[in-house]
């Protein structure tokens, strides 16, 4: 099942969530920035009760990310660690990569090349 978020802000921004293997896979495209982070968070919400999720945000189709992005992430990479699953992130673009490096990020959060590499890890 594939729950279509929709598009808003001036970037545009898709967000595509559905299960693969048991994994939360979440597609982002577009811009992630403070104009389109409430769809976002949104999107790495888990629900209540939630145990042992397992998330990989894809970010291959994700042009430019601020530090709304980032600070999303991370509160998303610990509601979910709090509850004993984990994310990782799969595909992220050259400069997406580039930010995600500056802040450390990609030391505490996992990223793959692709998301069969996230999937399979």
């Amino acid at each position: 099942m594939t729950d279509e978020r929709g598009t808003t802000g001036p970037g545009g921004l898709t967000i595509t969530s559905a299960p693969v293997d048991g994994v939360i896979v979440i597609t982002v495209r577009g811009e992630i920035d403070h104009h389109t982070g409430g769809p976002f968070g949104q999107a790495l919400t888990l629900p209540e009760n939630a145990a042992a999720t397992r998330m990989v945000v894809d970010l291959s189709g994700v042009t430019f990310m601020d530090s709304n992005g980032i600070n999303l992430l991370i509160a998303a990479h610990n509601a979910v660690r709090d509850a004993s699953g984990w994310l990782r992130l799969a595909g992220p673009t050259e400069s997406v990569l580039r930010t995600l490096h500056l802040v450390g990020l990609d030391e505490i959060i996992d990223c793959y090349s692709t998301l069969r590499d996230a999937l399979n890890a």
